[in-house]
C-alpha cells in the first residue's frame, strides 16, 4: 500500500510540472497579455492544484502538497496573470520557473556571501530534537496534557522547518539559487508582529504580502489615509490566512471545519493590530526589553494554539498518522541501511 500512495504522488507530481510548463508558456505568448485573460488561461491549473492534495492520503505529502501547490502556487499564479510576483521576470527559464512555482521558495533579491541557512550543526541539532521528541511520545500516557501541548508546538515547528529547510537545500544545490529563509528562530520573538512578519512561516508571509497586504492596503489608503490603512491591511491578512489553513486542514482531515482554526488567526489578527496601536502610543515610552517580551510572545502564541490550533488537528487522527508514517519511514531507513552493509560485507 505504502509503495502505491508514492507511485500515485509521483505521478499527482508529475502532473503539476506539466501545468506548469503550461503556464510558462502562457507568460511567453503575446496572445495571452498579463490581466483577465491571462487570469482565465490560468484558472483551469489553479482549480487543479485545488483538487491535488484530495488525491493524497499521506497526511505529510497531503499537507506539504496543500501548502507549497494549493496555496503557495496558487497564489503566485495569481500575482503571474496580473505581471507581478516572482514567477514574472522575463529572464527565468523553465527549470527555475516550476522550482520556484511549486516549492516554497523565495529567491534572495540581494544575495551575500553569508550563508543564511542554518549551519549543519544547527540543522543536525534540530533534527536530533525532533527524532527524541518522536520517542517521547511512546510515553504519552505518563506526561501531562499540557506538556503534552507544548510538545506538539515543538513538533510542528521542528517538522516544518526541516521539511522546508530540505527542499530549499535541494533546490539551490540544483538550481544555483541563493535563497532566503523559511524561519527565522520563532523562538526568539519580541513580539507577535515579529513572530508572524518577520520570524513565522516566512514564505506564508512573502506570498500574503503582494497578494493580501499590500492590495488592501492600497485600497484602504484612499478613504482613511496611508498610516490607518495598515490596521485592516494586517487583519485581512490574518482572514486569509486562516481560510487557507482551514482549507489544508480539510485536505489532511477530510472533515467539515469546525472553524477554530479561522478563530486563531482572526484572534491573532486583532492582537496584532492592537499591539501596532499600542506600540504608536506608548512604545517610545514604556518599552519592554526582551526577556519579558520574548516569554509573553512565545506563551501566547503556545497558549493560544493549544486552544484553538491543535485540537482540530488531534481529532482528525494527525498525531497517530503521522506516528505510523514515520515508523514505515524508519523501517525503510533500516532495510536500506541493512541492505548496504550486507553489500559492503559480500565485497
Amino acid at each position: 500500500m505504502a509503495s502505491e500512495g508514492i507511485n500515485k504522488f509521483i505521478k499527482l507530481w508529475l502532473c503539476i510540472i506539466i501545468s506548469l510548463c503550461y503556464c510558462y508558456s502562457i507568460g511567453r505568448t503575446k496572445k495571452t497579455p498579463k490581466g483577465i485573460v491571462r487570469l482565465l488561461c490560468l484558472l483551469p491549473v489553479m482549480c487543479l492544484f485545488l483538487a491535488i492534495p484530495l488525491n493524497i492520503s499521506s497526511i505529510h505529502f497531503a499537507g506539504t502538497t496543500a501548502f507549497s501547490i494549493s496555496w503557495l502556487a496558487n497564489f503566485k499564479l495569481l500575482l503571474f496573470a496580473f505581471g507581478k510576483g516572482p514567477l514574472s521576470s522575463p529572464s527565468l527559464s523553465l527549470p527555475r520557473f516550476i522550482a520556484i512555482a511549486c516549492f516554497p521558495i523565495k529567491i534572495q533579491q540581494h544575495p551575500s556571501h553569508l550563508n543564511v541557512y542554518q549551519t549543519p550543526t544547527n540543522y543536525a541539532i534540530k533534527v536530533l530534537l525532533f527524532a527524541l521528541l518522536l520517542s517521547v511520545y511512546d510515553y504519552t500516557h505518563h506526561i501531562h496534557p499540557t506538556i503534552l501541548l507544548v510538545l506538539y508546538c515543538f513538533h510542528i515547528y521542528f517538522c516544518l522547518e526541516i521539511i522546508l529547510v530540505t527542499v530549499a537545500t535541494l533546490t539551490r544545490a540544483l538550481l544555483g539559487l541563493e535563497l532566503e529563509k523559511q524561519f527565522n528562530e520563532p523562538y526568539l520573538s519580541t513580539s507577535l508582529q515579529d513572530f508572524w512578519g518577520k520570524r513565522w512561516n516566512l514564505m506564508a508571509t512573502s506570498v500574503l504580502r503582494p497578494t493580501v497586504y499590500e492590495p488592501v492596503r492600497n485600497t484602504a489608503a484612499r478613504f482613511s489615509g496611508r498610516k490607518r490603512a495598515l490596521l485592516p491591511a494586517v487583519f485581512g491578512t490574518f482572514v486569509v490566512s486562516g481560510i487557507m489553513h482551514e482549507l489544508i486542514f480539510y485536505y489532511l482531515g477530510r472533515v467539515w471545519p469546525t472553524w477554530e482554526i479561522m478563530r486563531f488567526f482572526l484572534l491573532h489578527g486583532v492582537c496584532v493590530t492592537a499591539e501596532i496601536v499600542l506600540k504608536n502610543a506608548f512604545a517610545d515610552k514604556w518599552p519592554l526589553p526582551r526577556e519579558v517580551s520574548t516569554p509573553l510572545t512565545v506563551g501566547f502564541v503556545m497558549i493560544t494554539g493549544n486552544w484553538l490550533f491543535f485540537p482540530p488537528l488531534l481529532r482528525c487522527g494527525a498525531k497517530e498518522r503521522a506516528l505510523e508514517e514515520y515508523a514505515v519511514l524508519g523501517a525503510f531507513i533500516k532495510n536500506v541501511t541493512t541492505l548496504t552493509f550486507s553489500s559492503f560485507q559480500s565485497h
